[in-house]
């Protein structure tokens, strides 16, 4: 079985970067990616990154960067604030990658 999965958009927001009780660097980030054949329609995908990997999205990336990341989809349940249990899916990032040529 396979779990791999590439995706290009723009970021909706700023990397949140932070690091772990051991050390490890951690950052988050949201994706805006287009449909295929309907550029109407946006889906919105969460992507953590580990390490250096982390490093590196949080050096060179800010809110509007256009990148490729490419990784495995996730899901993971937790208990929300309110006490209802939620699932959430996300992408963590083995590379990331820029998805635009250096502007001037």
């Amino acid at each position: 079985m396979l779990n791999r999965i590439t995706i290009m958009g723009r970021m909706t927001r700023a990397p949140e970067i932070r690091h772990t009780e051991s050390g490890k660097a951690v950052a988050n980030f949201t994706l805006a990616v287009d449909r295929d054949h309907n550029r109407e329609e946006t889906d919105f995908i969460d992507v953590v990154a580990w390490n250096g990997t982390a490093e590196f999205v949080s050096r060179y990336f800010r809110k509007g960067s256009m990148c490729i990341v490419s990784g495995r989809l996730q899901m993971r349940k937790y208990e929300a604030k309110d006490g209802t249990n939620r699932t959430a899916y996300e992408i963590v990032a083995d590379s990331v990658y820029f998805g635009e040529s250096k502007k001037d």
